[in-house]
């Protein structure tokens, strides 16, 4: 099992650099961190007294993974769950938010563990998850992946603006879609066709 700070570089890399993407409601970013995760910090990095695009440049890889263990990994409690949902929650967390956890909890609830969904981790959430990795660990983390997935394409289809991110231009699979397969499995992957029979709705 890779160690947090290897996640957290993964983290970075797949997020990418500098983006300030129209349709994308968290605004401008860089290695995945918001310009609204920056303001709440207090990230002034070019020291004019404001939090704004300029400081969100600025930003370098080593700050934006400490950022992540920090506020992403440690204070939400992702890190008291069970080790083989680390990686994918913790890269949905840095991606979705709380709805990272009310994704698991959900999972939870529907194979018989009792929680509230509330995109909180605390004793009782961390309770139902150790009681489902004990039973199985791997299908746990798979069916968590699965569940972020279908998050995904559930959110597009409610949200046109942000079909570019589950669906490629050629109709191929989306960096969202391939994000989230990539704590999956491989014999759980949608194969082109699954994928395209999926989003055919959107037109």
């Amino acid at each position: 099992m890779k160690n947090i700070e290897a996640i957290a570089h993964e983290i970075v890399a797949r997020e990418g650099g500098f983006v300030n993407d129209p349709d994308d409601p968290g605004g401008a970013t860089k290695y995945g961190v918001t310009i609204g995760t920056m303001r709440r910090l207090g990230l002034d990095l070019d020291g004019d007294g404001r939090v704004t695009v300029a400081d969100v440049r600025k930003l370098d890889r080593k700050t934006a993974k400490n950022i992540f263990i920090e506020h992403y990994f440690r204070r939400p409690r992702i890190a008291e769950l069970p080790e083989c949902l680390h990686a994918s929650v913790f890269d949905m967390y840095v991606n979705a938010g709380s709805n990272a956890v009310k994704i698991l909890q959900r999972l939870l609830c529907q194979i018989g563990e009792e929680v509230a969904v509330d995109g909180a981790i605390g004793p009782q959430t961390l309770a139902a998850a150790d009681s489902a990795a004990r039973k199985a660990p791997e299908h746990l983390a798979d069916a968590y992946g699965i569940a972020r997935r279908n998050y995904y394409y559930a959110l597009a289809d409610r949200r046109p603006s942000s079909r570019k991110y589950a669906r490629r231009r050629d109709g191929g699979k989306g960096g969202w879609i391939r994000r989230s397969e990539e704590f999956i499995s491989p014999r759980f992957h949608l194969s082109e066709n699954e994928h395209k029979t999926r989003v055919a709705q959107w037109g």
